[in-house]
């Protein structure tokens, strides 16, 4: 049976070039002090044996583990690509990120556990389902932050303005001289609240207000899957020639229904998403959507949380909210 490796210690790396373990701290770490011939020594012993710092233990003893944890929806193609932009902006702060997601077996309340087990100084938190009751709890805890969403009491939210990217995409169908235009709704939340409202506005400005017409949904495929039910079962002249869904996966499950009995995307009804997620980017696809700028985003969140962590930014109980912008695509056309 073949042995494990057993990980080689700073006290191996002393005893192998014979010095002290202070002095060996001291050239891993390029102080001043030990001789030239002591360092080549020392750096040689460390390369022979394999020896890496455990940057863990390191961190831990001055009491900082520089560790932002990070709860996400592994399922969520935008999750993914904040994800990305989060590591970025923490690499650029001095910061790594530990990862936990929501899966069948674990709810966000267990997901958000493992993150404080591995001893995380501050909680990005993606676009949550918990209460804000639960939230706070967890803000009492640990510096948090939810991302996507507003925040409360004791954890500050960094979003974009939700309301602005449903108007922007009305008023895109509207310019398109589309008049019954539909918005498939998203799960229960601030979120969706925010978005709804948005497109009642932006109905209600454009003369629509009559036409109003808001199809349940959710943030799946499958949401988007069965609002192509509801739009299908309804008569020509009472279908929507352009349709806004709550997120991405909510429009791709959508527009593969519509797609698949016949109807063409955009010719006969146009289609906007929310998130401009990759899957959206598909030369295949070409879906117009609402881009939430990940990357502003994910510079507000750490640089906040970074701040808070320092001590320098109190929580004054307004969210950081960021512009988004419709992407258009080729999921959108002229009404004719």
């Amino acid at each position: 049976m073949r042995r494990q490796q057993v990980r080689a210690r700073i006290a191996d790396v002393a005893a192998r070039s014979g010095v002290s373990t202070a002095t060996v701290s001291l050239v891993l770490r390029d102080q001043p002090g030990p001789s030239d011939a002591t360092r080549d020594k020392v750096r040689a012993a460390a390369a022979e044996l394999g020896y890496r710092p455990d940057r863990t233990a390191s961190l831990l003893a001055r009491h900082r583990s520089h560790l932002l944890g990070v709860l996400l929806d592994v399922t969520s193609a935008f999750h993914a690509e904040l994800v990305g932009t989060l590591d970025a902006a923490a690499e650029r702060h001095g910061f790594d990120l530990v990862l936990s997601s929501v899966t069948p077996r674990r709810d966000e309340e267990q997901a958000v556990e493992t993150l404080l087990d591995f001893r995380c100084e501050g909680l990005i938190l993606i676009g949550p389902q918990l209460s804000r009751r639960q939230l706070d709890g967890i803000g009492q805890r640990a510096p948090a932050l939810v991302l996507g969403r507003s925040g409360t009491e004791h954890v500050p939210g960094v979003r974009a303005a939700d309301d602005l990217g449903l108007a922007a995409a009305v008023e895109h169908l509207a310019d398109l001289d589309h008049r019954r235009i539909a918005y498939v709704d998203g799960p229960k939340g601030s979120v969706a609240t925010a978005r709804r409202r948005g497109y009642q506005r932006a109905m209600s400005r454009r003369g629509l207000a009559e036409a109003v017409d808001i199809i349940a949904g959710d943030h799946t495929e499958a949401g988007g899957i069965a609002a192509a039910r509801e739009v299908l079962g309804r008569s020509a002249s009472r279908r929507p020639t352009g349709i806004v869904c709550f997120n991405d996966r909510c429009a791709l499950g959508l527009r593969d229904s519509l797609i698949r009995s016949g109807v063409n995307v955009p010719d006969q009804i146009s289609l906007i998403g929310y998130d401009d997620s990759p899957p959206a980017r598909l030369a295949t696809v070409e879906l117009t959507s609402v881009s939430q700028n990940p990357a502003a985003l994910a510079e507000a969140t750490v640089a906040l949380l970074a701040r808070r962590l320092d001590g320098a930014a109190p929580h004054t109980g307004s969210d950081v909210v960021v512009s988004p912008a419709l992407v258009v695509r080729g999921s959108t056309a002229p009404h004719t």
